[in-house]
Order: C-alpha cells, then sequence, then structure tokens
C-alpha cells in the first residue's frame, strides 16, 4: 500500500491518474550502477533488497537513512548523475515535495497551542474573500478541513493547463524559472468547482496547503519559511533543511533528479533538477535529507514541537477512500503495515524527485529515504522491508 502524496501529484491520494513526470508514482530509469556505502547489518537486509530492486526497475538512485535502538544506518544505491555515474551520497539533499505539509501543520498546531488561532476557525477569520468562486466558500471551511483534506477546494495542480504548463517536457522547459505566488495559485483552483461541499467527503488537494501557509503568514506577520525556521529548522538543527523560496538550485551535496516530462513511463529521460519551487509554495517546496527528516519527525511524535492536545489532533485521522490501512491525519499520514506495525509520516514527490519519511508512534524507529526519479520503483516496499523485514 503506497499513500500517493506528492506535491505535485495531480491525483493526491485517490484521484485519477494524472502526469507521470510529476507525481508521487515512484521513480526512474536504467544506468544504476553498484550499490555504494557501509555494508547493512542483518536488520537492515530487507531494507537495501528493496532499495536495490527499485533501482532494477529503474530508478537511476536511492538514498536512506534509518534510525532504531541500535543507531544510525546509512546506504545508496544506484547512481546520482547519469551522465557522469557518480553514486548518490548518504548526506543527499532533496527535494521533498508534500512532506513540506507536515512542517506547515507543526507551525499551524504550534499557533493554536500559543492561543493564536483555532483549527476551528474559518478560512475566511483569516483570509477573507481568498477562497471565492464557482462554489468555493472560504466561510465554510475551517483551517482543520484545510489540514486534513476534508475542504473539498479543488487541488490546482489538477489544472490542465497547469499540468501542461509545468509538468509535459515543452512546457516545463519554458516555464522551469517561473515565480508563481500563493495568490496566484489559489486563484486557479477558484475557477472550478469544488470537489464536495466542506466536510462530507476526502479529496487530497495542495491549494488547501498553500491557503495554510497563507494562514501563517497573516496570522504571525511573517512568512510560512521564517516560522518554519525559527520554530522547527534551528531548535532541531537540521542544517540540511531549508525552504528555497524561488531558488532553483538544490545546495549541495545532492544529485541529480531525473523525469520523463510525459503522461508514460517510457521515451526519453530529462534532468529536472533545476526550477523555481514556488509553483509548490507551502504545499511542497521545502529541501532536506534523510538524516534531518528521521530528525524531525522523530521529535514530532515524540512530543518535542507540540503539547499533548495539538499532538493527538495531529494524530486524529479521517479515513482515505480507496486505500485501505492508511488515515489522513493533520498533514500525518498513518499507515498500518503488514506486519501489523504503525507508522507516521508523509510521502513527497516532485519533478524528478519521490521521497517517503516514516516513524513508529514512539519516534524510536525513523526511516527516511529519496529516489531521484519519478515515474518508477516501490517505495512501499522499501518500507516494509525496513519494519517488517520482508
Amino acid at each position: 500500500m503506497r499513500v500517493r502524496t506528492g506535491w505535485a501529484g495531480r491525483t493526491g491520494l485517490a484521484g485519477r491518474t494524472g502526469l507521470v513526470g510529476a507525481t508521487a508514482v515512484v521513480v526512474a530509469v536504467s544506468l544504476a550502477g553498484p550499490a555504494t556505502a557501509a555494508p547493512a547489518r542483518a536488520d537492515h537486509t530487507a531494507t537495501r533488497t528493496a532499495m536495490d530492486a527499485a533501482v532494477k526497475d529503474g530508478v537511476p538512485g536511492v538514498t536512506a537513512t534509518a534510525k532504531d535502538a541500535h543507531g544510525k544506518w546509512s546506504a545508496t544505491t544506484g547512481v546520482g548523475n547519469l551522465s557522469t555515474g557518480a553514486p548518490r551520497s548518504t548526506a543527499d539533499r532533496y527535494r521533498v515535495g508534500s512532506i513540506t505539509k507536515t512542517f506547515v501543520s507543526t507551525v499551524l498546531l504550534q499557533l493554536e497551542a500559543e492561543g493564536r488561532l483555532s483549527l476551528d476557525d474559518t478560512v475566511d477569520k483569516w483570509l477573507p474573500g481568498v477562497v471565492r468562486g464557482h462554489g468555493h466558500d472560504g466561510s465554510e471551511i475551517t483551517i482543520r478541513q484545510l489540514l486534513n483534506h476534508t475542504s473539498g477546494i479543488f487541488n490546482y495542480t489538477a489544472d490542465e493547463d497547469f499540468g501542461r504548463t509545468y509538468f509535459l517536457k515543452d512546457g516545463f522547459f519554458k516555464h522551469r524559472y517561473d515565480t508563481k505566488t500563493p495568490e496566484q495559485l489559489v486563484a486557479i483552483a477558484m475557477t472550478h468547482k469544488p470537489v464536495f461541499a466542506p466536510g462530507t467527503s476526502w479529496s487530497y488537494s495542495n491549494t488547501n496547503y498553500v491557503l495554510a501557509g497563507m494562514v501563517i503568514n497573516r496570522v504571525t506577520g511573517h512568512s510560512y519559511a521564517t516560522e518554519i525556521r525559527h520554530r522547527i529548522i534551528d531548535p532541531l538543527d537540521l542544517h540540511a533543511t531549508s525552504v528555497p523560496g524561488t531558488r532553483v538550485t538544490v545546495p549541495h551535496p545532492s544529485s541529480r533528479a531525473y523525469s520523463k516530462l510525459a503522461e508514460s513511463t517510457t521515451g526519453p529521460t530529462y534532468d529536472a533538477t533545476e526550477l523555481n519551487p514556488s509553483l509548490a509554495s507551502s504545499a511542497g517546496e521545502m529541501i532536506s535529507n534523510s538524516s534531518d527528516l528521521n530528525r524531525f519527525y522523530a521529535a514530532l511524535l515524540r512530543g518535542k514541537l507540540l503539547p499533548p492536545e495539538q499532538l493527538k489532533e495531529m494524530k486524529t485521522t479521517v479515513k482515505v477512500e480507496g486505500i485501505p490501512n492508511a488515515g489522513y491525519g493533520l498533514g500525518l499520514i498513518d499507515r498500518k503495515l503488514s506486519c501489523g506495525v504503525h507508522v507516521w509520516g508523509h510521502d513527497g514527490g516532485i519533478h524528478g524527485s519521490t521521497s517517503s519519511s516514516v516513524t513508529t508512534a514512539d519516534g524510536r524507529h525513523s526511516l527516511s529515504f529519496n529516489f531521484n526519479g519519478d515515474w518508477s520503483g516501490d517505495s512501499d516496499a522499501v518500507i516494509e522491508g525496513e519494519f517488517c523485514g520482508k
């Protein structure tokens, strides 16, 4: 079971198949080199086997780091650069896509704990008139419904013109450096009808988290990026984590990111590393590495970032239609694995990059990894390998 929540996914968790080069489907091409990094201990053998299988399936390269009671384990396989054959690094920084959503939700829950807002505030209270058009009504939608995707607001990345412009080859190479404002992204969604009435169903929408970032700005007077840095990145010493804004490059060490930039999983492979992440905004623009993501989710689940009441709210899930054994909380996914273990975290996909970060409820066993491609590979198998040994 893969919970598909890539930022650029035109489907979310349960929608129609979209542009393969930009969904969280999983990942990549041939040209896989020999495995690198330290040998795996016996308890990570299945993880390593699943990583190698992903490369055999076409993923250029995989980087992963796990942390448990025995310590930290990192490994890579495949390549980070198809032109040079250079391997991936266990310290690789990469675009994390929708994993950004957990950071955004954490900030909003902190603001609730401080009494500066309520999750049951309407969107209109903080962003009057922004959610209007074709049946959308911000006075009927709460912040909580934004965070758990029960708002019914149309997903702007599912807009056909947006897809042609940013997900397909011709449009991407012409517009990859465009700057988009949050207001412009929301306006795209407002040209469509809602998916359903607020609170009556569930549908993954990146527009929800663009609005969430705008709420943070309105409440605090600072950008969501500033609040994430102040409240999460700096306190946890997440040195590889950043909110790039309009910066088009990924800091080193990093690998290249590859995409088909097409509707199909065949055909040419393109280097999609450089892009202006403002097109993802607070729904998916962040950059991090596996060690930082493990530290973040472990701290979150251990209650180091939120008081008990807010962490309980974050972990209160709604059913994800069409996907068994998964529930969506407030920017946090609960999934039950085949061996009965529950892991909490999020997936993320953006051009040329597919990532997952999960941890057990006690925060003691964490895994984060990245495929540097977006159209092939089985990330579920990597998670199952780490936590179930198969």
